[in-house]
């Protein structure tokens, strides 16, 4: 387990080394969408799970934006998918926010537009 999780955080830091493409692309929002049903606090990183997986439409590697009260205050990256539940790891959360049981989890599509 623990290396899974290494292995997830070093995705993740090569992940974070791309955005400076985000600049060249727009971010729109897919219908689809989710709840955040627990927050694991591991040593490494936590991990959110999600009360929708597989069958609803989510991938291994997707980035959702987790929404509470119509503000985005972070991001998560999708990383173990069951039929009907995900797992993600944190990547980005507004200061001084936490996630919550029942935040909104919708996942990001890009389109480039010129």
């Amino acid at each position: 387990m623990f290396s899974t999780v290494l292995r997830l955080l070093g995705l993740v830091s090569a992940f974070a080394g791309a955005t400076a493409l985000r600049a060249a692309i727009s971010i729109e929002r897919s219908v689809g969408e989710a709840q955040v049903e627990q927050v694991v606090h591991l040593l490494p990183a936590d991990l959110v799970i999600l009360d929708a997986g597989f069958e609803s439409g989510l991938r291994q590697g997707m980035v959702c934006t987790v929404n509470r009260a119509g503000l985005t205050i972070g991001e998560l990256l999708l990383v173990d998918l069951r039929p009907r539940a995900a797992s993600a790891l944190i990547l980005d959360l507004v200061s001084s926010q936490s996630l919550q049981t029942g935040d909104s989890v919708v996942v990001k599509t890009v389109s480039s537009k010129k």
